[in-house]
This record gives structure tokens, C-alpha cells and sequence, in this order.
């Protein structure tokens, strides 16, 4: 008998999602793993943080495990179950599922010693990639994109905004921070239509201080961080570590959706 793990999902968390994963075939081989124990694997590798590696003998093999979570990254699988869960907690809590209002920013994280492309961030004076991030009021991320730290902050904005279709039909303010000052906000508001709302720290003010707005995607960032995959980034590949990111707030809107 399997163990069950505090990041296992439970039958009402599946039952929410498990449509996505399709229907086994009637024809072919029968399948011999079951999808539950496959995402129920990959929750628990992006929850612990362990390597592929070092999944427990409990789940089916980590090659397995490996080949579904790529595939279903591939084919936009993890996509389209956060872009779907989003949308639901934003109903559950009385908003339209179409967000009109944002926040972005960025945030640079050290990589490994496993060869991937990295730059580096002068500002913060680290070696690794960055984190591009647009979150809605609520702190459900809208968009992401993970470049080399080396990225300045507007330049992974506009890359960033250019990642995301159906939502921008509602959103017409994004607040930002210091570093997205200048030529990008007439370049965002002609583009995109898009009010870009600098939120700055006031010179005179010393020590810690929640300042309006932008704590909200702050917050975003300390949720991720609570998945210790995420606690720097350990990926290969860029489009891996985003779907990384996508699985956790998938873990976490399901446990907002469906408590038990």
C-alpha cells in the first residue's frame, strides 16, 4: 500500500483536475501507471525539493514520472490547468475571471552547478535567472517568463506581457516598482493599452514598510518560496523552471478550491 505524503492530492483535489490528463485508450497497451500517482509525484518533487532522483519507491519510477511531467509541459497540460483553477478562485471569491487590474515584478534567484543559461544581476549581485511575474489582486499569477538575471527589469516586462493572449482584454492597470521607469510605460501604454502605475518608496521613510500594491506580488514570491524546488532555480531549462512555478500555484489554488 502506497504512503500517503501531505503533498498527495485528495479525491476532491483530483476529481477538480483530472479530466486534464485524458482517458486511458481503448486500444494499445493498457496503461500501467496511474496519472494520480504520477502528479502526486511531481507535487511532492516541487513541494521537498528532492531530485528526480530521490523520489520514494511509493511513486511509479522517476524516469516515468520524468517523461509524463515533459510531456504534459510540452503540451501546455500544466498551463491550462492553472490558467482553469485561476479562473475558478477568482469566481470563488466574487471577481470576474478576467483580471483588471495587476501587479509585476521581478525576482533574481541563484542556479546550480547544472549547466544551463544564467546571467548575472548587478543590482542584486547574483549569478542565476530571473523571475518575471504579473499577478492579479489577488496574487494569482496572470503571466510569467524566467530569463537570465542579466535581463533588466523592463526589458523582461515586455517580454513578459507579450506571453499572455486572452486576458488582456480586461486588464488596464499594472503597478510597478522603481525599476520600470521610463520609455517602457509609453511603450506598454501604445502596445498594450495598458496603465503602468510606478508605486515608490518615500525618501524619508527608514526601515521596513509595506508600501500599497506592490506587496501583493511580494507575497507571491514568499508563496513560491515555500517550495523548496523553487528555493533557487535547479533547472536545465527556462521553460522548465516556469512550469515549476505553474505547479505550485496549481498545488495552491487546489487547496484554496478544495480544502478536503
Amino acid at each position: 500500500m502506497n504512503k500517503i505524503y501531505p503533498s498527495d492530492l485528495t479525491d476532491s483535489q483530483w476529481h477538480n483536475i483530472k479530466d486534464f490528463y485524458g482517458s486511458p485508450k481503448k486500444t494499445g497497451r493498457p496503461r500501467e501507471v496511474e496519472f494520480r500517482q504520477i502528479v502526486n509525484a511531481v507535487l511532492y518533487l516541487v513541494f521537498t525539493g528532492c531530485q528526480w532522483r530521490f523520489l520514494p519507491a511509493d511513486f511509479p519510477k522517476w524516469q516515468t514520472v520524468y517523461y509524463y511531467f515533459a510531456k504534459w509541459r510540452k503540451d501546455g497540460t500544466w498551463f491550462r490547468i492553472h490558467e482553469t483553477l485561476r479562473s475558478q478562485e477568482r469566481i470563488r471569491q466574487g471577481r470576474n475571471k478576467h483580471p483588471s487590474a495587476g501587479c509585476a515584478d521581478s525576482q533574481s534567484v541563484k542556479t546550480t552547478a547544472v549547466p544551463s543559461s544564467r546571467g548575472f544581476d548587478g543590482g542584486k549581485k547574483i549569478m542565476g535567472r530571473k523571475r518575471h511575474i504579473l499577478v492579479d489582486t489577488l496574487g494569482l499569477i496572470i503571466a510569467l517568463t524566467v530569463t537570465t538575471a542579466a535581463v533588466q527589469d523592463r526589458d523582461g516586462l515586455k517580454k513578459l506581457l507579450r506571453t499572455f493572449g486572452v486576458h488582456r482584454k480586461k486588464l488596464r492597470k499594472v503597478w510597478v516598482d522603481g525599476g520600470y521607469r521610463g520609455k517602457v510605460i509609453e511603450w506598454v501604454k501604445q502596445r498594450f493599452r495598458y496603465h503602468l502605475e510606478v508605486v515608490l518608496r518615500a525618501d524619508d521613510v527608514k526601515g521596513f514598510i509595506v508600501l500599497p500594491k506592490r506587496w501583493i506580488v511580494e507575497r507571491t514570491f514568499a508563496w513560491l518560496n515555500n517550495h523548496r524546488r523553487l528555493s533557487k532555480d535547479y533547472e536545465r531549462f527556462a521553460k522548465t523552471s516556469e512550469a515549476m512555478i505553474q505547479i505550485a500555484m496549481i498545488r495552491l489554488m487546489l487547496r484554496r478550491l478544495q480544502p478536503f
